[in-house]
């Protein structure tokens, strides 16, 4: 078996090993679930030291959120889209869109920079890298013998959210042409980031070029599906939210305040009631105990360890 696909529960991203003499694992789950992270490699027979890299779709702290420990543990090497590690490199404020996002993500570094056509060779497998923007700017893909380790580029039964204020106005138009391309490939199986296996990818393409043809017309499709998305991993981050700690966040959060204003032309104060609605309405989370909580299965993080994080502009203060 040349592919071990770790389904994993959020706040985790899935993960894909590729094996071979000079194994490759393709993302690392979430920064807090180091642990389960390493004894997956172990039950699957590698030790995390003789990893060549760890090889990142993108930088969301589902996805990169293991770097961390498994850099300073076990001296893997990162890698990464050099946009998306030279800004990892640099410290920068964009880094990750950690703060915008208000997501945590513990200090790594990019060995590694990854670019379109690179082959990354595991000793019985050849992968290719592929850049696929769209949800990201340095989204990557990786594929060899018919199959596509995805990321978040498309999933089995749902589409990316879009990033219109950090990857661009065009992110759509970018992953639209991302989807073509891939589509392009003799492919017979993807691994994406959340969700199942897919055996039928180019029918999920299909399916995710479609819905996104219907949000180009209508920019709050796009608005309500990454408000949604963002707002359920945080309340998975702090293990549901009452009401006056859901409105507090809301209105310190980058992405919540663009939203609002630009998409929705409504203020962050009047936009917070509409937001907890939409959530409820599409059976996204649900009130119990006086939290609001989200419908989706996940482990939520020890209690505090969001909040230890620092965002990457103070990962080199003491």
């Amino acid at each position: 078996m040349a592919f071990r696909f770790f389904q994993r529960t959020f706040p985790s991203a899935n993960m894909i090993l590729v094996e071979g003499t000079h194994p490759l694992l393709i993302d690392s789950g979430f920064g807090s679930d180091i642990d389960d992270t390493v004894a997956l490699l172990e039950r699957a027979g590698v030790d995390p030291r003789d990893l060549q890299m760890v090889a990142n779709t993108h930088h969301h702290c589902d996805h990169v959120g293991g770097n961390h420990g498994l850099q300073t543990r076990y001296g893997v090497k990162i890698g990464a889209q050099r946009w998306e590690g030279t800004m990892v490199n640099r410290r920068d404020r964009e880094a990750c869109s950690a703060e915008w996002l208000v997501q945590p993500i513990q200090p790594y570094t990019v060995d590694v920079f990854l670019d379109d056509g690179d082959v990354i060779d595991t000793g019985d497998v050849q992968v290719q890298v592929i850049h696929t923007p769209g949800h990201t700017l340095g989204h990557l893909c990786y594929y060899a013998d018919g199959v596509l380790i995805a990321g978040d580029a498309f999933h089995g039964d749902d589409v990316a959210w879009i990033n219109v204020f950090r990857e661009g106005g065009g992110a759509i138009y970018r992953l639209l042409e991302s989807l073509d391309r891939l589509a392009r490939l003799p492919l017979k199986r993807s691994y994406s980031g959340h969700g199942a296996a897919c055996n039928q990818p180019l029918a999920a393409i299909d399916a995710a070029r479609r819905r996104y043809d219907k949000w180009l017309n209508d920019p709050q499709k796009i608005g309500w599906h990454a408000c949604k998305r963002i707002f359920t991993y945080a309340l998975m981050l702090y293990d549901g939210m009452t009401e006056t700690e859901c409105r507090a966040y809301l209105l310190r959060a980058g992405w919540f305040l663009d939203y609002s204003r630009h998409i929705f032309d409504t203020e962050p104060v009047d936009f917070v009631a509409p937001m907890l609605d939409e959530l409820l309405r599409s059976g996204a989370a649900r009130w119990r105990n006086g939290k609001l909580l989200p419908n989706a299965a996940y482990d939520p993080p020890p209690p505090g360890w969001v909040d230890a994080i620092k965002p990457p502009r103070w990962w080199n203060a003491p």
